[in-house]
C-alpha cells in the first residue's frame, strides 16, 4: 500500500493526478497560523516542492494557533522550524526555506519556476504585491485572512480576476491578530481550505476555486460562497508597493509616522508629514513620491489624496513588511 493510496484511489486523482502533485512547485508566503495547517496538508498530499518565505521567529503567544511548533521552538525562525517538521512528515517533499520577509524586489526570484502561490502571510500589503505579480504571469494565487472568529479564503489570478478586482484599495483600517485577537480553530479551518484549493487547482478539478471566494463566520455559524469570474479589473493600475532596494536617489520619500512611532525611517532623507497634513502639502512635480507607514494603509490613503490632485508618480512602502 503506497503512502498516497487513499487519495489516489479517487477517480479525479488517480496515478496521473498523484504524479502531477509530485511534480508541482508551490510558493508559500508566511509560516504562521494558516501555514500550521496548510503546510502539513500540502506535504502530506505529496506536493514535490515548496518554497517558503517567513522572517519571523516563534513566540509563545503564537502556539495556540501555530500548532506546527512547540515550546522548544520559541525564539527560533519559523521557516527553519517548519522545514524540520515537514521533513519528519514527508521526506519526499523538498522544502526550500527563506527565513526572511518576502519583499517587492525579491518577488521575481521567488516566483521563478513555481506553478502556484499561496498567500498565508495575512498581511494586506503582501497580498496586493503578490496579486500584482501573479496576474501578469498567469500564476494562480490562493489567499486567506482570519481575525477573531471570521475569515475568508479565495482563488485569484491564473486566469481569474486579481485581488484588486474585488478590493481596489487597501482598507481604511483593519485589526490584526496582535491587536484584535484570533481563535486557533478558525485559523486552522481557513488554512485547511487553502490547502484544498491548492490541490484542486493543481489537479485541475472543476469547478475551479479560482474566481471563488468563501467567507466563514464562526460567530453566527455562516459560510457563504460567491463567484467573481467576471469581476472587472480596475481601469487604473494600482499604486505599487516597493522596498528599500527599489528606492532611487531622486525619490521624494514621505514618512507618515511620527518620530515617536518611527524614530528611524526607511532612509536617511525623508520628509515627515503626518496623514492629516497631506491635503495641504504640495508635492514636487519632478519626483516620484514614496509614501511610508507601518502597514501600508495610511500610505494608500495619502496616495489616494495625491492621485486625486493629479500626482501620477506614486509608490507605497509598508515598513512592517521590510
Amino acid at each position: 500500500m503506497t503512502r498516497y493510496q487513499r487519495q489516489a484511489m479517487l477517480p479525479e486523482i488517480g496515478e496521473a493526478g498523484q504524479q502531477r502533485l509530485s511534480g508541482a512547485r508551490v510558493l508559500v508566503v508566511g509560516a504562521g497560523g494558516l501555514s500550521a495547517t496548510l503546510l502539513p496538508l500540502l506535504a502530506g498530499a505529496g506536493i514535490g516542492f515548496i518554497r517558503l518565505y517567513d522572517g519571523d521567529r516563534v513566540e509563545l503567544h503564537n502556539l495556540h494557533r501555530q500548532t506546527l511548533f512547540g515550546v522548544g521552538d520559541v525564539g527560533q525562525p519559523k521557516a527553519i522550524c517548519a522545514q524540520r517538521e515537514l521533513a519528519l512528515r514527508n521526506p519526499d517533499c523538498h522544502v526550500e526555506v527563506h527565513p526572511q520577509m518576502l519583499s517587492a524586489s525579491q518577488l521575481p526570484q521567488a516566483l521563478k519556476g513555481v506553478d502556484l502561490v499561496v498567500d498565508a502571510a495575512d498581511n494586506f500589503a503582501i497580498t496586493y504585491q503578490l496579486s500584482d505579480a501573479c496576474s501578469p504571469r498567469g500564476l494562480p494565487l490562493i489567499c486567506a485572512s482570519v481575525l477573531g472568529r471570521k475569515g475568508y479564503v479565495g482563488g485569484f489570478c491564473g486566469g481569474a480576476p486579481g485581488y484588486r478586482a474585488l478590493f481596489p484599495q487597501l482598507p481604511i483600517a483593519s485589526g490584526t491578530c496582535n491587536t484584535a485577537g484570533v481563535m486557533g480553530p478558525a485559523v486552522a479551518t481557513l488554512g485547511a481550505m487553502q490547502a484544498q484549493m491548492v490541490l484542486s487547482v493543481l489537479l485541475k478539478l472543476t469547478p475551479s476555486p479560482l474566481g471563488c471566494m468563501i467567507h466563514c463566520d464562526f460567530v453566527d455559524w455562516h459560510i457563504r460562497q460567491f463567484r467573481f469570474d467576471d469581476a472587472p479589473e480596475p481601469d487604473v493600475p494600482g499604486i505599487p508597493f516597493i522596498d528599500k532596494l527599489m528606492l532611487s536617489e531622486d525619490d521624494c520619500i514621505v514618512e507618515l509616522r511620527s518620530p515617536e512611532e518611527a524614530p528611524v525611517s526607511v532612509a536617511g532623507r525623508v520628509l515627515r508629514i503626518l496623514p492629516q497634513q497631506i491635503a495641504a502639502w504640495q508635492p514636487p512635480s519632478d519626483q516620484r513620491v514614496v509614501l511610508v507607514c507601518a502597514s501600508g494603509m495610511r500610505a494608500a490613503q495619502a496616495a489616494e489624496n495625491l492621485a486625486a490632485r493629479g500626482v501620477t508618480r506614486l509608490a507605497l512602502m509598508a515598513a512592517n513588511t521590510l
